[in-house]
């Protein structure tokens, strides 16, 4: 995944470089493409290893067949992933070659790193997926851990260089390009980079367990309950229903980084005009440019989440000129997406371990399932709105109070011509993943079951 930019056009000042919009659109439609594949990068292959590691503790063939099937598609979402992450990649020089020039001594450790992790992980998941039936189990096994391992590094690493755009340091501003850059330190010595990396970590499983188990749900609803169906779906909502809880801790945590480091954006998020002592938190309601209207406003809250004391000084957003606060209530939608979604989805995963660990068996209700369904979709926007919240909080800047948005856009002509083109390329790319997954879910279980 790709260290994301302005991504909502039309909400800012308007500027003088042409197709500014334009390019925070198409960045925008990359980026959305991009990040879901991400979370099955970090996610899937454990989820895979984990059903591969239980057949050989038990000897159940049923758990072998699982993992050989999801090992193919795991196989054609990192083929998808890699088409999308290369066009990210172009697309930061072709469209922010101002950023790359002023700063990619700063931050290109982090591509370098990112690409020894893509490279690992291509080799071995190619060993892994055709490696089933020519070698032993257990080096069949231990093939797949670099590509589970390499997953997460390669979003680590280019989390790192989010991170620093965030909280840039490390470097030494001269005639508005870094000297004396610190790569090391200043993307992985930066605070700011770990709350980001382990909040997309567990993303990653939320995204990833929620969808897959939203599958095997439809086909319960359906009256496919058998013992593939139930094994497969006890794995994949076992890991989103432990990482939906664990997400909202660290959600507190990212919170209170972004209080310290970015409090403008904090300011956006909760439509905080004038800084204030036992700062309000107000759900739902619009931002009118002074204040926060119909919304539900709870007394002393904001302070009491930044600070953890319902008396601290929460910065607002007049503390800043107002060319350089982020669209408001862009902002606030997205958060209060993320942080809704995220607390059901908790709420789920709170009901399944329940039953799970209490009552020793799946939920029964059919509206347990239908939730469940629902959750896959949602999952993904909950993600989408995160990285909005992020990376638009973070606007006018791209790299924070160091370099606006509008001084690091490309002049060149045709941005227009390349959103169309992508449109076209990334429908055609989910209609051979659709086309793909069909197959691979027409192929009958007893083929893969006998080829163990």
């Amino acid at each position: 995944m790709t260290a994301v930019l302005g991504t909502v056009g039309g909400v800012l000042a308007s500027v003088d470089q042409d197709y500014l919009v334009q390019a925070r659109q198409l960045q925008a439609l990359s980026l959305a493409v991009h990040i879901p594949l991400v979370c099955f990068g970090i996610a899937f292959p454990a989820m895979v290893l984990f059903a591969e590691w239980r057949y050989l503790r038990t000897g159940d063939a049923l758990f072998r067949t699982l993992a050989r099937r999801w090992s193919k598609v795991m196989l054609a979402l990192f083929a998808v992933g890699v088409v999308t992450g290369t066009i990210l990649s172009f697309e930061l020089g072709l469209l922010w070659p101002e950023f790359m020039a002023g700063f990619g001594n700063v931050f290109g450790l982090g591509f370098t790193l990112e690409g020894f992790s893509f490279f690992v992980e291509a080799i071995f998941i190619a060993i892994y997926v055709y490696g089933w039936d020519r070698l032993p189990p257990r080096p069949h096994f231990l093939s797949g851990i670099p590509v589970a391992i390499a997953g997460v590094t390669g979003s680590l690493f280019v989390i790192s260089v989010n991170g620093w755009m965030n909280h840039p340091g490390g470097f030494e501003l001269r005639d508005g390009s870094a000297v004396n850059a610190h790569p090391w330190s200043a993307l992985f010595g930066n605070s700011y980079f770990w709350h980001e990396f382990v909040h997309m970590y567990f993303a990653g499983y939320i995204v990833a367990g929620f969808l897959v188990a939203a599958t095997y749900a439809w086909g319960f609803l359906r009256g496919r309950r058998g013992r593939y169906e139930r094994m497969a779906l006890t794995i994949a909502l076992s890991a989103a229903a432990i990482a939906a809880p664990l997400q909202v801790v660290i959600g507190d945590w990212a919170a209170r980084e972004v209080a310290v480091a970015q409090p403008t954006k904090l300011a956006a998020l909760e439509g905080l005009g004038p800084t204030t002592s036992g700062a309000p938190e107000h759900l739902l309601g619009w931002y009118n440019g002074h204040e926060v209207v119909y919304g539900i406003e709870i007394p002393r809250l904001l302070s009491l989440l930044a600070f953890h004391d319902p008396n601290a000084t929460v910065q607002g957003l007049d503390a800043v000129a107002p060319q350089d606060r982020p669209p408001v209530n862009v902002v606030r939608f997205a958060f209060q997406t993320m942080v809704g979604i995220g607390t059901l989805l908790a709420l789920l995963g709170a009901v399944y371990l329940y039953t799970r660990l209490r009552r020793k068996r799946l939920p029964r209700s059919r509206w347990f399932y239908r939730a469940v369904v629902l959750a896959g979709p949602l999952s993904v926007v909950a993600l989408i709105a995160g990285w909005i919240t992020t990376e638009v909080g973070r606007q006018p800047w791209i790299v924070y109070g160091v370099m606006r948005t509008t001084d690091a856009v490309t002049g060149a002509s045709g941005i227009p011509v390349g959103y169309a083109t992508l449109v076209l390329v990334y429908a055609g790319l989910a209609t051979a993943v659709w086309l793909l997954l069909r197959r691979f879910r027409r192929v009958p279980l007893e083929e893969d079951h006998q080829d163990g």
